[in-house]
């Protein structure tokens, strides 16, 4: 029987979404209610033309709100093990995407950028992998630090040692 490696740091990552399916609907059916005004207004005033402007206007917003929900199945799952850094992706329609990183040189970098959220990086001989690109600035820096411990705990393991107390 095989034995599991022990998991030394585990991570789930999902891009965060605040809004329910119930929600959605709502929000569908108030931007309905304000096109079906819209419509009826132009109608009244017999500008034709704008009324099919304003229902191709309702599918795309529709079309955009369902890609967002969509996009809300994908996740990413770091796990570390004394053997290996696996970062496991799922993209919104379910398809795996494995990278194995060794945990040894491993190191753990936050890119700067000017105006935008800093890049969360994994990087080993010679090879840089992004982490956590749906995170905010705050969730990443939090990240960065928990794997940056998570290794540094590995790497420098404490012995209790009952003889040598006094």
């Amino acid at each position: 029987m095989t034995s599991m490696p022990d998991v030394l740091f585990e991570a789930m990552i999902v891009p965060h979404r605040s809004l329910s399916r119930r929600g959605l609907w709502w929000l569908l059916g108030a931007l309905a209610a304000v096109c079906a005004a819209n419509l009826a207004i132009f109608a009244r005033l017999r500008a034709w033309p704008v009324c099919g402007f304003a229902g191709g206007e309702l599918l795309l917003a529709a079309l955009l709100l369902r890609l967002n929900v969509l996009g809300a199945r994908a996740s990413e799952l770091l796990l570390l093990t004394p053997d290996s850094l696996r970062v496991i992706r799922t993209d919104p329609k379910g398809r795996r995407a494995e990278i194995v990183l060794p945990p040894s040189w491993l190191t753990v970098q936050m890119e700067e950028r000017a105006g935008r959220v800093p890049a969360l990086f994994v990087a080993a001989r010679g090879r840089r992998e992004e982490l956590g690109r749906e995170l905010g600035e705050e969730a990443k820096r939090d990240l960065a630090q928990a794997l940056a411990a998570a290794l540094h705990r590995w790497r420098n393991p404490v012995f209790d040692n009952p003889q040598l107390a006094e």
